[in-house]
């Protein structure tokens, strides 16, 4: 005889790259034991994995989750999360001013959303007299480590930027970059002055993240500070509630 099943509820979110809207489903508890292992392995390789086999299985395989930018998946996983557990989770973070005190607090999963920057630009002129200059696309969760963007040493932001150039354009003249060699366009990077490779790493460094700022108040000694959460991993810590 077969057991009765019961009916998960659909909702809607909006994919901030792209104004896509997307239908998802919460988190089962197939897809709940897959994120655990995952944290409690440690690995990032695993918890990446973890997340693409989980987004993509919440969205019923309708969206291409290995070729989003970083924080379309960020978005999408923390907004699932919510509704799979509620919006309202609690957690525990170490306090800023003497580092070594927990603290809980309470978190609306709910509003947190995409930051962008200003400054922020897909188009970096790298001469403006010939109009010369570069258009990026956003990395994906394979390019990218936890860490890549925040140390971001010139090997790893040389690297990035090769893998990250949609075009190149000269006035009205378009290079494509899918119809470029890897070796074209690392000559061509070789060859940039030092200021423009300035001007292209501001790219990543101003990228949209998702990005929440916290106030916590150490419970030791009352003194509030505020601890900000940015980037998958940080935001896997969210993942956990604390069971009061």
């Amino acid at each position: 005889m077969a057991l009765p099943i019961i009916e998960t509820p659909t909702y809607e979110l909006t994919l901030p790259s792209q104004e896509l809207k997307v239908k998802f489903r919460p988190f089962l508890v197939k897809e709940e034991k897959i994120m655990l292992v995952a944290l409690e392995s440690g690995e990032e390789t695993e918890i990446n994995e973890a997340t693409k086999k989980i987004l993509s299985a919440c969205t019923f395989n309708k969206v291409d989750v290995a070729n989003l930018p970083t924080f379309d998946i960020e978005y999408m996983f923390l907004q699932i999360r919510a509704k799979s557990i509620g919006e309202i989770s609690k957690f525990k973070v170490i306090c800023p001013d003497d580092k070594s005190t927990y603290a809980e607090v309470e978190i609306d999963l709910s509003k947190i959303e995409v930051q962008v920057d200003d400054e922020h630009t897909n188009k970096v002129v790298i001469d403006e007299q010939r109009q010369l200059g570069v258009v990026l696309k956003y990395p994906t969760m394979a390019m990218v480590s936890k860490d890549t963007l925040k140390t971001a040493d010139y090997d790893t932001v040389f690297d990035l930027m090769l893998n990250c150039v949609h075009e190149i354009f000269e006035g009205e003249k378009i290079y494509p970059g899918v119809d470029t060699t890897k070796e074209e366009m690392k000559e061509f990077f070789e060859k940039l002055p030092q200021g423009a490779f300035d001007k292209i790493r501001k790219f990543f460094d101003t990228m949209p993240r998702l990005r929440h700022e916290q106030e916590v108040t150490n419970p030791k000694t009352g003194v509030k500070s505020k601890v900000t959460f940015e980037g998958l991993n940080d935001f896997f810590g969210l993942a956990s509630p604390i069971i009061a």
